[in-house]
């Protein structure tokens, strides 16, 4: 039984491990093509460690787009509609989870219409009502629509109505109740749930491209994915260390907070369920 066991584990590791490779492999080839010379791309034989390596193709891509500035205008972004986010979908997780009131159940499914609309059908109305607010052209624009999220609502329900109700009627009896259970008691035990979301959101948001397309026009307030597509442009594919640089700089920092959080965004998944 031993030996099965660990010859099962042995073979879903090297599976996993094999999966890792293919996954990786693009990212370690986009890596290296960043740190080479432009002759040494197309080489006959492959190289994956460069020798020398050159920073300088980091220092190019600086000094002919304001990747600075698209970073500064994505984080504002991403991070403005995560903040809100997160105050929206907590109230409302709150009160589909644990209050009960005439028509709830219709409420909440009219709610998670939003995940049911494609995304792509509602551009049209935001952009006239964000024209009619004057608002085009700003951060704000590209944050305004999606300070709400039913798929983050629907996920903090989730994990509020696993918190037995016992708890919760012994902690009103201690006085503790209301919003002061919800910060208290629901916001700590749901903490992985919430970090699985704020990833998702901040991914999401950070690789948007279509939406900061249409509501920006000028490199003052756009965003790194516009940045990059207005780069790869501007190159037109002629320098392929430039644009393996650019794409580094604008992925690099997704996979560091992935790589920060992914325990607590695999441990939301396996403890919030699907409880009704």
């Amino acid at each position: 039984m031993q030996r099965n066991r660990r010859r099962e584990r042995l073979l879903t590791h090297l599976a996993l491990l094999a999966v890792a490779g293919v996954t990786l492999t693009p990212y370690l080839w986009l890596l290296s093509t960043s740190l080479k010379e432009r002759t040494a791309v197309f080489t006959p034989t492959p190289e994956w460690l460069p020798w020398p390596l050159r920073l300088q193709n980091y220092l190019d891509v600086f000094g002919m787009a304001p990747f600075g500035l698209f970073l500064v205008n994505t984080l504002i972004v991403v991070t403005g509609i995560l903040a809100v986010q997160l105050v929206t979908i907590t109230l409302a997780a709150y009160v589909f989870a644990r209050r009960r009131f005439r028509g709830d159940t219709v409420l909440f499914f009219l709610f998670l219409l939003q995940m049911m609309i494609p995304i792509h059908a509602t551009f049209v109305p935001n952009f006239l009502t964000l024209r009619a607010l004057d608002l085009l052209n700003t951060r704000l624009a590209m944050m305004l629509p999606f300070f709400a999220s039913g798929y983050g609502t629907f996920l903090l329900r989730q994990a509020f109505k696993q918190i037995p109700r016992d708890l919760e009627d012994a902690a009103v009896i201690d006085g503790c109740g209301g919003l002061r259970f919800l910060w208290h008691v629901l916001i700590p035990l749901a903490k992985p749930t919430l970090v699985a979301f704020g990833l998702i959101s901040l991914v999401s948001h950070w690789n948007d491209y279509l939406w900061p397309l249409i509501v920006t026009d000028t490199p003052d307030v756009r965003t790194l994915t516009i940045g990059l597509g207005m780069f790869v442009q501007q190159e037109s594919g002629a320098d392929w260390t430039l644009l393996m640089a650019a794409t580094a700089y604008v992925t690099a920092p997704l996979m560091v907070i992935f790589l920060l959080f992914q325990r607590k965004f695999i441990e939301s998944f396996m403890l919030s369920g699907l409880k009704g």
